[in-house]
């Protein structure tokens, strides 16, 4: 019996459709599910595509697209393990696809790889080797996948029930649902925090968009990131020697800039999560570190400020665009991951705005057995341009202690891949039926 050429089409297009939906992707989680995350950009700690100008340390791995500049004695993935190694590409923990500089850089594990190397600049591998060579890495295509990411991660409208609460110096962001909570947040709010406050389910993602061109933290003199310890029945100062759930949290939080163009992180707080900044020149300042990895158009930074080895390990929403790599081997083990196809809508939280004072107690009412939130309600402010597969925009919080809450994720188009790939199939039967009777 021989199957018509147009019906094996469709079914084959049905087949690929499904998979360009859903696959590949950043992480790979099981047989019949794909994380969705952000490429290549996912392994390592700083993923610059211009210059990369700082000191003292970056506990992960380095990856700059441009020239290079560490001064000191500055040491790169001292606490990747074997696996993130092998995951790199070509195992370089330090890629420069341009000039280093520095008197005295150390590479402890991995290799390293860079285009040219300054007179006198010493660049040394404790567990690999380094070797001047073209970048494994194409920063520029990687960038035009992160600004449409990140574009799209901001046309996502905000969780429903989700709440933002600016009171004061204090700001507090509130979300119950178990799988993803998207809360949008305007930079002039997010500047005038002195403390942050963070309330969300342990194995929830979270992504936090911050609208506006710039940010800076040394604005309002932002002095901590807490983060609600559901054990512990309170808030935990993030650090890098405690962190709520033992870092769970921090691990799935990702801040999204995407029309920042300067991003400033100062004074004595440690950033909790990491940052998505594609167009931004990110300044580390001279405080506290960011536990969590950089990603930026350039970084500059003096006086102690490091980048910790906390890499983003989050699912995020089908809406982005297909990732260029997949790592088999996730950054930190194997998380612990929301369903990629949300379902179903979340209950609301009974709580509204949380009051004055420090944040206590969990918000009343449950998520709804781990759904993502579907796209019901309707945003109010424009967030930037996204991709046209992308939600409409989101709706920007506001100051002055007014909540502010939304609705949440648009549902990902896995699901209309599903019934074109159902409907190929149906043919391909049917046309079988069809040509036994004949014969």
């Amino acid at each position: 019996m021989r199957i018509s050429t147009s019906v094996a089409a469709l079914a084959v297009g049905g087949s690929l459709a499904l998979a360009g939906l859903v696959a590949p992707a950043a992480q790979a989680v099981g047989a019949d599910q794909e994380c969705r995350g952000l490429g290549v950009a996912n392994l390592y700690g700083e993923f610059v595509e211009g210059d990369d100008h700082h000191v003292p340390d970056a506990e992960g791995a380095v990856a700059v697209g441009g020239d290079a500049y560490f001064g000191g004695g500055f040491s790169v993935g001292q606490e990747l393990t074997a696996a993130e190694v092998d995951a790199l590409p070509g195992k370089n923990a330090l890629v420069v696809a341009g000039r280093i500089n520095g008197s005295n850089t150390q590479v402890m594990k991995g290799n390293g790889v860079y285009g040219s190397k300054a007179d006198g600049a010493v660049v040394q591998a404790h567990q690999g080797s380094i070797a001047q060579g073209p970048s494994p890495i194409d920063f520029k295509a990687e960038f035009a996948k992160l600004r449409a990411a990140s574009a799209a991660l901001a046309a996502v409208p905000q969780t429903a029930g989700a709440i933002v609460r600016a009171d004061g110096g204090k700001l507090t962001l509130t979300g119950a649902d178990a799988a993803y909570n998207g809360f949008t947040v305007d930079a002039a709010v997010l500047q005038g925090a002195k403390d942050v406050y963070l309330k969300v389910p342990v194995g929830a993602v979270t992504v936090v968009n911050v609208t506006g061109g710039a940010y800076d933290m040394a604005a309002a003199g932002t002095t901590g990131f807490f983060v609600w310890d559901e054990a512990k029945a309170s808030y935990v100062l993030d650090d890098k020697l405690q962190s709520a759930a033992g870092g769970a949290i921090r691990a799935k939080l990702l801040w999204n800039f995407p029309s920042a163009t300067t991003v400033v992180k100062n004074g004595k707080a440690a950033w909790a999560g990491t940052v998505l900044a594609p167009n931004a020149a990110f300044d580390l300042g001279n405080g506290g570190p960011v536990n969590g990895s950089v990603i930026a158009a350039s970084l500059t930074g003096s006086g102690g400020a490091e980048t910790h080895h906390y890499p983003f390990t989050g699912c995020l929403p089908a809406v982005l665009p297909t990732p260029s790599a997949t790592p088999t081997v996730p950054p930190t083990g194997k998380p612990t991951v929301p369903p990629v196809v949300p379902t179903g809508t979340p209950s609301t939280p009974g709580t509204t705005a949380q009051p004055s004072g420090t944040p206590s107690g969990p918000v009343s009412g449950k998520p709804s057995g781990g759904a993502s939130p579907s796209a019901s309600a309707s945003p109010s402010t424009s967030a930037p341009a996204a991709s046209a597969s992308a939600s409409p925009s989101a709706s920007a919080s506001t100051g002055g202690g007014l909540a502010h809450t939304g609705s949440g994720p648009v549902l990902p188009l896995a699901i209309g891949g599903a019934v074109v790939l159902a409907a190929g199939g149906g043919i391909v039967v049917a046309t079988r039926r069809r040509a036994a009777r004949k014969a």
